[in-house]
């Protein structure tokens, strides 16, 4: 197994990485909640298939309070019912519709499904949070960063 990314851009592009870093602590001063945030981070990261996200914010998730079943569930969430709240359903759905832009822009029902569990000012910090874990995503996938490789 390689353990060495493709580039190890927090080393070689330190500003790029703080830069990261401060949409970040943006993200986690929001004011949202953690295991909210750490819902959304290990689903955009299932959806674009980075394995380095998926193992981190799976951690971060059982840390934060995320059980097995709500887990294992997330890729199939908006087929159970009473697993997510009404809260984390309008949330995994904006994330979806944000994250899949290439399958279609968000419609005004996606909108109105987050707007009616999000303030305005949160539905602007969750937004703000799904493009960060893109973002992250991103370096992820293009650098092939390996599970647990810690820079």
């Amino acid at each position: 197994m390689n353990k060495q990314p493709r580039l190890n851009y927090p080393k070689v592009a330190p500003h790029v990485f703080q830069a990261m870093l401060g949409v970040e602590k943006a993200v986690l001063t929001s004011g949202l909640e953690k295991p909210l945030l750490e819902l959304i981070k290990l689903r955009v990261s299932q959806i674009n298939g980075c394995a380095f996200c998926i193992d981190m914010h799976s951690r971060d998730a059982k840390k934060a309070g995320e059980t097995d079943q709500r887990l294992h569930l997330l890729n199939a969430w908006h087929e159970v019912d009473g697993i997510y709240t009404p809260r984390e359903s309008a949330a995994l759905r904006w994330t979806e519709a944000l994250t899949r832009l290439s399958s279609g822009h968000v419609t005004d029902k996606d909108f109105a499904a987050v707007s009616a569990e999000f303030s305005e000012v949160e539905v602007a910090n969750l937004t703000l949070a799904i493009v960060a874990i893109n973002g992250w995503n991103r370096f992820g996938v293009g650098f092939k960063m390996p599970v647990g490789f810690l820079g």
